[in-house]
């Protein structure tokens, strides 16, 4: 399977709210509840696209994984003892997987894109939360080398805040 990855366009974003919903469908039927109607958002989507930070992997013209990347974070991120705090860093924000591509390792090859994207661009550390209740995140970010730095409190419970450095 060969995935393509390019900005999202404004003409992506209906494409991507429908995915963010049935990708919430398939969490909740796995009793992960660490997205609703209020998060993520449409406008949290809109804001990537005008900020030139949502990518989209496809495949076949279908949109298979959405991710954002920049360098803001939550307040809740200073509870963090990042291991690289004095190097530059990005942060991964609203991976998802489209339910009709899951099991494919798809996050697994985007989040290696991710690296190799962040490599050009002379950066080499690389932070996200996952959600302490979402077992196949944290198995396949721990999978590929993330360490746990702490955590945060948010709105649907406790997220782990991990780093790596590549």
């Amino acid at each position: 399977m060969i995935l393509k990855y390019r900005k999202a366009t404004p003409n992506d974003i209906e494409k991507i709210c429908s995915i963010v919903r049935t990708a919430i469908e398939v969490m909740e039927q796995n009793s992960i509840f660490q997205w609703d109607d209020l998060y993520p958002a449409k406008e949290d989507f809109w804001e990537d696209i005008d900020e030139s930070q949502l990518y989209v992997g496809l495949v076949d013209g279908q949109i298979a994984v959405m991710y954002t990347l920049n360098q803001k974070c939550e307040n809740e991120y200073e509870n963090g003892k990042w291991k690289y705090k004095d190097e530059p860093f990005y942060i991964v924000h609203r991976l998802c997987v489209n339910p009709a591509f899951q099991n494919k390792g798809i996050a697994k090859s985007t989040l290696l894109y991710i690296e190799r994207q962040l490599t050009e661009m002379g950066i080499h550390v690389i932070r996200l939360d996952a959600f302490s209740n979402n077992p196949f995140a944290l198995r396949l970010y721990n999978s590929l080398g993330y360490s746990e730095v702490g955590y945060a409190d948010w709105r649907k419970g406790k997220f782990f805040l991990m780093e790596k450095r590549f």
